[in-house]
């Protein structure tokens, strides 16, 4: 009752406002109270990450991906057994940390008005739940000049895999239409190994920038292109993302249903809500405000270039 009472605004009264006595009770249960509605506006949230990531647990400032490579298949046993290298691959995603603040006047506490920055917290809390968000469709839009485990750019025409360095391409320059998704599907379908296995990869996921949505739908959803039965429709399924406007000619193909997902979002320190509100504090004793903020340590990273493929939409089809 008492932390229901703190986090509302009290009714005015011309007699006499409310007022709260700051003590180290009160701020743990104002704190409470903010860490509650913190988390269940974080679990609220659906990002899009996970979509095209694979959510990896990191334990060290920086994480070593060896095993980035080749894909393997299956082949007959004769003689002995063949052992794939899954040391191929030096490719390493460095952990970084973000955070965001924010200040509530000491005053607005003693005047018991926390209610007004209930907003604020709830923010915080979605703020958190989306920066992987961020994070990932960046580098995905970054994808044909950041380099991934290869050494090549993400998107590129020039990946060799094997001894034999065998080029392979993901990369293409045609604008969003049917015919280039057709093309790029086929491209995805017919990769193979070193051994010219075929990799099985299917593509299920066009991701697209808003601008590029309704094409996106004409691809894979209408029922009719031009008077005629629509061939391709359910072949994958439409993502738009907010976090690739700005780049509107770009689009991307990928197949996400394998245990390892064409990104990496890897995952140092969960984020976690925080405080300073001790009287010591140099922002108490100075500025007067006390801090709240969110903060956590993570980064985002590429999987395998074979299971993604990305077309900067330049040139017409």
């Amino acid at each position: 009752l008492l932390l229901h009472l703190m986090l509302q605004v009290p009714a005015s009264d011309k007699e006499g406002e409310s007022e709260m006595i700051i003590n180290g009770a009160n701020l743990r249960g104002i704190y409470t109270g903010f860490n509650t509605i913190f988390n269940k506006a974080f679990s609220e949230v659906e990002p899009l990450y996970k979509q095209i990531a694979t959510v990896v647990p990191s334990t060290t400032d920086t994480e070593v991906y060896a095993w980035l490579g080749d894909i393997p298949g299956m082949r007959e046993w004769i003689g002995e057994r063949e052992i794939n290298n899954l040391t191929s691959s030096d490719y390493t995603i460095k952990n970084r940390p973000f955070e965001t603040t924010i200040g509530i006047p000491v005053n607005a506490i003693e005047d018991d008005k926390l209610g007004l920055y209930r907003p604020s917290v709830e923010l915080l809390g979605q703020s958190a739940a989306y920066h992987p968000d961020e994070l990932t469709f960046g580098i995905l839009k970054n994808g044909f000049t950041e380099k991934c485990s290869d050494g090549q750019p993400f998107f590129s025409k020039e990946h060799k895999i094997g001894k034999e360095e065998k080029v392979c391409c993901n990369a293409g320059t045609e604008k969003l239409s049917m015919d280039a998704y057709i093309k790029a599907r086929a491209a995805m379908m017919s990769l193979t190994n070193s051994a010219g296995r075929p990799l099985n990869l299917i593509p299920d996921l066009l991701v697209v920038p808003p601008a590029l949505e309704k094409d996106a739908n004409d691809i894979l959803v209408a029922d009719l292109l031009n008077g005629t039965r629509n061939t391709m429709q359910g072949t994958a399924k439409v993502l738009t993302a907010p976090q690739l406007a700005g780049n509107d000619s770009a689009w991307y193909l990928l197949c996400t249903k394998r245990p390892i997902k064409p990104l990496i979002f890897q995952e140092r320190k969960k984020p976690k809500f925080v405080s300073k509100t001790k009287l010591e504090d140099d922002n108490v004793f100075f500025e007067n405000q006390y801090l709240y903020g969110v903060d956590y340590r993570g980064n985002a990273g590429y999987g395998f270039w074979q299971m993604a493929y990305g077309s900067d939409g330049t040139v017409a089809g």
